[in-house]
C-alpha cells in the first residue's frame, strides 16, 4: 500500500488546515490508519488514529481540535486541525497497518504565532 499525504502549507496561529492521505489502493481492510508528527528534535509522536470499525485515539494536546476520519470510497484519510498553534508545527505523516506497517512521505505544517 501506498501513501501520499497532502494539505500540508504555512497557516497563522488559530487557523486551520486538513490534510489528507490517500492510499494506491482500498483502505476498507486497513485495520488502523493513523496520522503522527515530528517536530525538528523531538520524536514521531502519534495524533490521532482510526480503526476500521470506527474507534478513535488522539493524543491530549490535539483533543477538541483536530478531527481524524476515513472515507473508504474514496481511500482517503483525512486529519482536520482547527485552532492550529504554533506547537503543531511539523511534518505530518499518514500511517496505516494491514498484516504489515505502511508510511507515507510526510507533509509540512507550519503555524506562525
Amino acid at each position: 500500500v501506498q501513501l501520499q499525504a497532502s494539505g500540508g502549507g504555512l497557516v497563522q496561529a488559530g487557523g486551520y488546515l486538513r490534510l489528507s492521505c490517500t492510499a494506491s489502493r482500498s483502505i476498507y481492510s486497513l485495520n488502523v490508519m493513523a496520522w503522527y508528527r515530528q517536530a525538528p528534535g523531538k520524536q514521531r509522536e502519534m495524533v490521532a488514529s482510526i480503526t476500521s470499525g470506527g474507534t478513535i485515539i488522539y493524543t491530549d494536546s490535539v483533543k477538541g481540535r483536530f478531527t481524524i476520519s476515513r472515507d473508504n470510497f474514496k481511500n482517503t484519510m483525512y486529519l482536520q486541525m482547527n485552532s492550529l498553534k504554533p506547537e503543531d508545527t511539523a511534518v505530518y505523516y499518514c500511517h496505516a497497518v494491514y498484516l504489515q506497517s505502511y508510511w507515507g512521505h510526510g507533509t509540512q505544517v507550519t503555524v506562525s504565532s
